[in-house]
């Protein structure tokens, strides 16, 4: 049965609490009574988008309720939702004027022009499998990102928020992919390797003969897609049959011209002064369309770059495979000749370097820059050839360099060199998108007598430890419900009596088998480093650390420590204890003693960032143990409460997805509050008093990980 929509009186209560003091009462007022002349579920919609969105900025929350009523009888609800969320992003990256810009946006859509809004093809659903689709296509290596349309600069792929010019939501995901290839077909068949300013600029109208210049460039790249990737071609061909007008006449020419298979950019340039007479010009609903200002700075920034990087590769490369003869030598009267010959075989572009006439294996980095240098060129220039002499170039200035952690802070672009991750808004109910910019730094080793101490000090517990795990590692186990067997399994049989006297087919599996286990196992330990750690509870914290690697080398499991802490999102900070690929040896002994408190306790950042290092581990199971001693927290931030227990939350919900199985010690005895909810009823232990925790922790350990 249908609710009966809400009166006035009953909204305004609600919405005085969201919007709190910033608006007049008159205007709630107002905005209760429009939204009292809506259905229950349109009003119950508009409402909870009015909740979430307040949690981001009140500001537009009022602009979505005010706005909402008119566009929903012409607006599907999940472009709506769409809507409102792309534009708390906007507030996210760059404030409330772009984000209230994004609001106003909305009221220039009519029905006609976005009639198939509801089937269109969203840019954050699609962009995974795109990324995916480009990274297998062959040339430079391109990123793919969201935009206000659909253009390439050479370095990125810029598609919009949404693609919708087809009724069919698979069709307009095809024809994304078709946009995709066209743009990629730019960076790797020449297109963009003019000046297409400057050839505009020769006309009375560069405007008009850009634009047609553009054309005939994206029907010699069709034709190139048609022997590349004819299955995509067949898609292309299909949407623009349905979607675009068909070519005039006029273009039938140059399409035939174009379609030859060594046609070339020099072609459509040859072509562009008859288009430029065309009173016609055609535009397809997959070319996208063509920045010249960004390719022209992206081609400027990379040239003397990559020109640099490779001749300072190409001497490593001869120092490697030089051979010295013994005794001194004289000096060769010719430099030695290298020549690189691009191969293309089956659409797949790559390189074969030479060295004197002999072949040489050049290393992926340096094909890399051989296949970019040579998309903007379309050869490798000899002076790219030259290996660089000593001293030439200063590394430093050429090649990307690690950002020292702590000094970055001090620019005005924190983000540089960091890693982004989202962060999940229970009030929104969406992520907030690259939210968290995170920094792995490594513990700075402490050479003290605390490794020593430790062991002294627990050396009774130590020694129980040691036959525990050995005892661990080298346990039978027993399979039950097997086939066949060295015993009867007697509840497998007394089932299986019972189903036969039901008349029911009796199982055979009723023996149990004896084995040796293989352990697979890989474990993150992820230890907090928050302020609250200071004192006896870091020391414990090193201690619990110290016994439980000496156990775990016995063990044999692979096994990684990271520590975490956080001053606002800004400054997400990851300590580098033991990787998986380090030995347990005398400078991961120094980390694990030099562990010292840092901020705050800030868990979501880590939680994402331990997923996708265990997720990278080749192992049939992959624990994820963290140990804290307290809630989520930071400093002066929403954090603070129940956004960062949800947002904690969602990021165990993310590593649980992934086939990983999460679990706490904690020290903190009012746990019980939050962590049922953050881990679930079986996942945590909270220990009463961190004297227990050297001990204990290697106990957890057995019994979750048996």
């Amino acid at each position: 049965m249908a609710l009966a929509p809400l009166t006035p009186a009953d909204m305004e209560a609600d919405l005085h609490i969201w919007l709190e003091t910033e608006f007049t009462y008159f205007k709630v007022e107002q905005l209760a009574a429009e939204l009292a002349l809506l259905a229950r579920d349109e009003q119950d919609f508009i409402l909870g988008w009015i909740r979430r969105i307040a949690s981001t900025h009140i500001t537009l929350a009022w602009q979505f309720g005010r706005r909402a009523p008119a566009l929903l009888p012409r607006m599907e609800r999940r472009l709506l939702e769409a809507w409102a969320v792309h534009t708390c992003d906007i507030f996210d990256r760059t404030g409330l004027q772009n984000a209230l810009r994004i609001m106003e946006q909305v009221d220039s859509f009519d029905e006609a022009q976005h009639r198939n809004d509801a089937a269109g093809a969203l840019f954050e659903d699609i962009a995974p499998i795109l990324g995916n689709f480009v990274c297998g296509l062959s040339g430079r290596r391109l990123r793919l990102e969201e935009g206000d349309a659909a253009w390439t600069d050479g370095e990125r792929i810029v598609l919009p928020p949404l693609i919708a010019a087809s009724p069919n939501l698979d069709d307009n995901f095809q024809l994304a992919k078709a946009t995709v290839a066209l743009l990629w077909a730019q960076t790797r068949f020449g297109t963009l390797r003019i000046d297409h300013a400057d050839v505009a600029a020769r006309y009375a109208d560069p405007e008009h003969a850009l634009t047609r210049l553009y054309a005939l460039e994206t029907l010699r790249l069709t034709a190139r897609i048609a022997r590349e990737l004819p299955g995509l071609h067949r898609q292309m061909q299909r949407l623009r049959t349905q979607l675009d007008p068909a070519l005039p006449p006029g273009w039938q020419a140059f399409e035939a011209a174009l379609a030859r298979h060594e046609a070339t950019l020099d072609d459509s340039l040859a072509l562009l002064e008859a288009a430029y007479a065309e009173t016609d010009c055609p535009q397809w609903s997959d070319q996208g369309c063509l920045r010249p200002d960004a390719i022209a700075a992206a081609r400027a920034a990379r040239l003397d770059k990559e020109k640099a990087r490779l001749r300072i590769k190409l001497a490593e490369l001869l120092d490697e495979h030089r051979i010295k003869p013994s005794g001194p030598q004289p000096a060769p009267d010719t430099p030695p000749e290298l020549e690189a010959e691009p191969r293309d075989e089956n659409g797949r572009l790559d390189f074969e370097i030479t060295l004197d006439g002999a072949p040489l294996a050049p290393p992926d980095d340096v094909k890399q820059l051989l296949t970019s240098v040579y998309l903007d060129f379309g050869e490798i220039p000899p002076e790219y050839l030259t290996p660089a002499g000593d001293g030439e170039y200063d590394p430093t200035l050429v090649f990307d360099q690690p950002e020292d952690p702590d000094a970055v802070w001090q620019g005005t672009y924190h983000e540089k060199g960091a890693e982004l991750y989202p962060e999940w808004d229970h009030g929104r109910q969406h992520y907030r998108k690259n939210w968290c910019v995170m920094r792995e730094k490594t513990v700075t080793p402490a050479y003290d007598d605390f490794y020593r101490d430790t062991l002294g000090k627990y050396a009774g517990a130590v020694k129980h430890l040691r036959r525990k795990f050995e005892a661990l590692r080298d346990e039978n186990r027993l399979e039950k419900r097997q086939t066949q067997g060295d015993e009867i399994d007697l509840d497998a049989l007394i089932e299986a009596l019972a189903d036969a006297r039901d008349g029911s087919e009796m199982s055979d599996r009723l023996f149990m088998h004896t084995h040796r286990a293989e352990r697979n196992i890989a474990v993150a330990f992820l230890v907090d480093m928050s302020g609250s750690t200071k004192g006896w509870i870091n020391e414990a914290e090193r201690e619990a650390l110290i016994l439980l690697c000496e156990a775990l080398e016995l063990l044999g499991d692979r096994y990684a420590i990271y520590g975490f802490s956080g001053t606002t999102r800004k400054r997400c900070e990851l300590f580098r204890i033991k990787t998986f690929d380090e030995h347990y040896d005398n400078e991961v002994k120094a980390r694990i003693s030099g562990i010292r408190p840092q901020e705050y306790t800030r868990m979501g950042f880590a939680l994402r960032h331990m997923t996708k290092l265990l997720n990278q581990v080749d192992a049939k199971t992959r624990v994820l143990v963290t140990l804290s001693d307290g809630r989520p927290d930071d400093y002066f931030d929403v954090y603070r409460g129940a956004y960062g227990v949800e947002d904690t939350r969602m990021a165990l919900l993310e590593a649980s997805r992934t086939g990983i199985h999460p679990f706490c010690i904690t020290l903190d005895r009012d746990a019980r509050d939050y962590l049922p909810h953050m881990y679930g009823a079986a996942r945590y232990v909270i220990l009463d008093d961190v004297r227990q925790l050297p001990v204990k922790v290697t106990d957890i350990y057995r019994r979750i990980t048996t």
